[in-house]
Formats: structure tokens, C-alpha cells, sequence
């Protein structure tokens, strides 16, 4: 199960059970994903009319507002650590980047940028970082080490991000849970993570590596170092499966892997990772990205249709079948995409890979289409987050 190859195959499985009508939640109506790949191409060319589309990772969010926040991070390190700094602030921040609500805000001081959602998210994880929050040595704030991150409190998260009554930020209790977990099992890994344990030291254990390093090697990394930080989740022998679910179409034990954050993360690392001299290969061995804005993109265009148009009005936890359904056909129809979009561009597999499909793309498509959908811009289904899946 943790493997992008497993969530592939598993939603391959609730995938074929929803076009072959054995599902009870969603169908499957293909002749709209042709509209859905005309607002992906569309998107993508207004955004990168030169189609040079840049990964599709937490990098990005680093430099709204034409601003390169990225260039603040290490001043004046040298490769290697500049490549540590960088991934310290990558995993903190996409740990940090789950649905941050319609109402919050950040206000960027050194900017005056009012930002939101993942934007906002971004940015404020990376003026904390620059703040120290992640650091037990005040001295050196551009790193996240154990024994800051398992002093996090629900308090100094909400400070940093200026959480408050009238400026919620939803889940922040499972976020600050979240990094406090994550400061305990880097101490418990110190083959990973060094000793004092930091989350940048990863880039020590994949650069004593004699193989290449590939996106699925990185993954596996991640999701055997980081599966036991999400409270609550499935097990199997003893092993947290992390973000993966069940469905009823699929034989045997009936899981359903995604692991959303984490692919999300080893997007996020491919940058860092070969700025310090260690190039990734085979990026389209990890999946599309099972979140409500790829997956908002097919239910709002008509290619994923409720059988029930009520499910759409009512909350969802979110391992439910219906939401396990949903993010599953999200995974198999992106790869669909991919291939339709680059025919339109004329690009090839290996010229843009799914990261770029992603980036262009859909996510911006599944954003864009949503404003037009709901003033609030919310997802078509209402999925109920702690703050630790999506």
C-alpha cells in the first residue's frame, strides 16, 4: 500500500466498478472529459503562453504575487545546506497545507499582501520559518529541527498564522498535533534524520545513495518515515497506511491508498533536491493528486456525476465510500487528462509529464471553475477536514 503503483491499481479497481454501474455513488460520464481537457489547455495557456510550465509543487505558492520568497531561505549557505533549509521549509509547509477554510487571511507584513488558502498558507509557513518557529536555535531559523517541531502548540501555530476568532483557520489543533508528531518519529529515525534530528538531513540519506534517486524512491522514503504522524488512520500489520481509505468494490481488505500529501511532498522536494545536486528521475511513476481541486475539476465539469444529487449538499467525512469513490475516479481520470492534454499542446510524455499537467493545469482549472460554480469558491462536495488530509 505505500506505493504510488498500489494507488494506481486500487483506484483502477474502484474506477472500472463506477464505469461498469456496480458503484453506488458516482457515475461516470466520459464524453465530458474532453470539455474538462479544453479548460486545462485553456488555463494552461493563458498561465504559461510559452507552455515552459514549471512542477507543479509547493514552490509556487512561494512566489505569489511575482514575489521570490524562495531566495530568503539560507542566505549565503552553501549548496548543501541551502538544499536542507529548502526541504525543511517544504515539508513543513505541505504538512501545514491542508483546506485552510473560505474565511481565513494572511496579512504578509514585509508585503502588505492579504493572501488565502494554499497561497496564504504558504507564505505564512515561510515567514514562521523565517521567524524561528521551527528552530530550537534562534540563532539558525531556516531549518525545522525535532525538538522545535515537538514543542508546537496549537497557541504559537495560531500566532504565526494569525488564527483568531474572527479570522479562523480551520483544523489548527490537528496541524499543530501534526508537526509535534512529526518532531517525535525524527527522533526516532535517526538513520534519517541525524542526530540532532532534523528533517533536512533527509538530503544527507539520499545523497549517500549509489542508485539514481527516483520520485517513487523518494515517496517510499516519506511514507515509511511519516506514516505514523496522521492520528487515526488504518493500520496493516501494525504498519499506518496513512491517507488511504476503503471501498466496497475492491476484493480482500478493500484498501484504497492515495497518500495526497505525501506525493504532494515529493513534488514539492524535486526542486531542493536537484538545486543540491541530486537529480529525480522518473517523475510519472507518482500519480495525479487526490484533492478537491482536481477532483472539484470532473465533478463540476459532468464527468464524475452523483447518482444522488443530494450528496453534493450534505457534509462528508472524509474516508467515507462516497469521498474514498470520488477521489479514486480523481486518480484514474487525471492520467486520462494527461494524455488528452498533451495531444492538444503537442507535447510528449516525456516533455510534460504529469507534474506539468497538474501545474498548468488542472488544478487551476478545478480553482477557476469553482469561482464560477459558488461565490465562495468551495469544492462541489463538502468533505469535513481536521486539518491533516487534504
Amino acid at each position: 500500500m505505500l506505493s504510488a503503483g498500489a494507488v494506481r491499481t486500487r483506484c483502477a479497481i474502484v474506477s472500472e466498478a463506477v464505469r461498469s454501474g456496480e458503484t453506488r455513488y458516482f457515475r461516470l460520464v466520459s464524453d465530458r472529459l474532453d470539455e474538462a481537457a479544453r479548460r486545462v489547455v485553456d488555463v494552461t495557456q493563458r498561465r504559461y503562453p510559452d507552455l515552459a510550465v514549471p512542477y507543479h509543487s509547493r514552490w509556487r505558492h512561494f512566489s505569489t504575487g511575482g514575489i521570490d520568497r524562495a531566495a530568503l531561505i539560507a542566505p549565503g549557505a552553501e549548496a548543501a545546506e541551502t538544499a536542507r533549509a529548502r526541504i525543511d521549509m517544504a515539508i513543513v509547509s505541505v504538512l501545514l497545507d491542508a483546506g485552510a477554510g473560505p474565511s481565513w487571511r494572511y496579512h504578509e507584513v514585509e508585503t502588505g499582501q492579504v493572501l488565502s488558502r494554499s497561497e496564504g498558507l504558504a507564505v505564512a509557513s515561510l515567514r514562521a520559518m523565517q521567524a524561528g518557529l521551527f528552530s530550537a536555535d534562534p540563532a539558525v531559523p531556516w531549518r525545522a529541527d525535532a525538538t522545535a517541531l515537538a514543542q508546537i502548540t496549537p497557541e504559537s501555530l495560531a500566532r504565526a498564522f494569525q488564527h483568531t476568532a474572527r479570522n479562523e483557520l480551520l483544523g489548527l489543533q490537528g496541524r499543530a498535533l501534526l508537526l509535534r508528531r512529526l518532531g517525535e518519529i525524527c527522533v526516532a529515525s535517526p538513520a534519517l534524520f541525524g542526530a540532532p534530528a532534523r528533517l533536512g538531513r533527509l538530503y544527507d540519506h539520499w545523497s549517500a545513495g549509489d542508485e539514481p534517486l527516483s520520485a517513487n524512491g523518494v515517496l517510499g522514503t516519506l511514507l515509511e518515515a511519516f506514516g505514523a504522524i496522521w492520528p487515526g488512520r488504518i493500520s496493516l500489520a501494525g504498519v499506518p497506511l496513512g491517507d488511504c481509505g476503503r471501498h466496497s468494490a475492491v476484493p480482500g481488505d478493500g484498501l484504497v491508498p492515495f497518500h495526497k500529501l505525501c506525493q504532494w511532498l515529493t513534488y514539492s522536494l524535486i526542486e531542493p533536491l536537484q538545486a543540491g545536486g541530486l537529480p529525480v528521475v522518473e517523475l510519472d511513476g507518482l500519480t495525479g493528486l487526490a484533492e478537491y481541486r482536481n477532483g472539484g475539476l470532473f465533478l463540476d465539469t459532468g464527468v464524475i456525476a452523483p447518482r444522488d444529487p443530494n450528496l453534493l449538499q450534505r457534509p462528508l467525512d472524509a474516508l467515507s465510500e462516497p469521498v474514498v469513490e470520488w477521489r479514486a475516479l480523481t486518480i484514474t481520470l487525471l492520467d486520462r487528462l494527461a494524455v488528452l492534454v498533451r495531444e492538444r499542446l503537442g507535447k510528449s510524455a516525456d516533455d510534460f509529464p504529469l507534474v506539468k499537467v497538474l501545474e498548468g493545469g488542472s488544478w487551476a482549472a478545478g480553482r477557476e471553475i469553482a469561482f464560477e460554480r459558488r461565490r465562495d469558491s468551495s469544492p462541489p462536495l463538502a468533505v469535513v477536514s481536521d486539518g491533516t488530509l487534504f
